[in-house]
């Protein structure tokens, strides 16, 4: 099983940062390898998602469900994709009115060697540059203040 942790201090409000990572309708705006994303369900405890990945010929189909404690925590559990196992949390620290830490983990693995040697590495480089996505589209949509 594969573990990626990744973490990054910005110049924003936690409420704004939980409220991008949460928008997954908007993920196929700035993040390469999202053809597609729909909102399934969204209440105030939890938001489930299908996310379609499509990165250099590779094409899947992950819908989680993520239970989410606004603006400091939300896990990813997955209902369904090519996974044996898919598990993930944000946490996001306030550290002012305008400045956060987040925290991103996943720990994921395929259920099949053939998937793992195909998606292995292309699910890797998404996993590890995750982090960067968000820290660039806050900049971008909240600007450098």
């Amino acid at each position: 099983m594969k573990e990626i942790r990744k973490s990054a201090l910005l110049g924003y409000s936690a409420e704004r940062i939980f409220d991008l990572i949460e928008a997954a309708e908007h993920y196929p705006e700035f993040l390469p390898w999202c053809a597609a994303a729909t909102i399934l369900a969204r209440t105030d405890d939890t938001v489930s998602a299908r996310i379609t990945i499509n990165y250099h010929g590779l094409r899947f189909h992950v819908s989680t469900r993520n239970p989410k404690r606004r603006p400091e925590f939300m896990a990813i559990h997955l209902e369904h994709g090519p996974f044996r196992h898919f598990d993930g949390e944000w946490h996001l620290a306030t550290l002012d009115s305008d400045a956060c830490r987040i925290e991103f983990i996943l720990r994921y693995e395929f259920n099949n060697a053939l998937t793992s040697t195909l998606a292995g590495p292309v699910f890797d480089r998404i996993a590890n540059t995750l982090v960067d996505a968000f820290v660039a589209r806050a900049d971008a949509v909240y600007g450098k203040e």
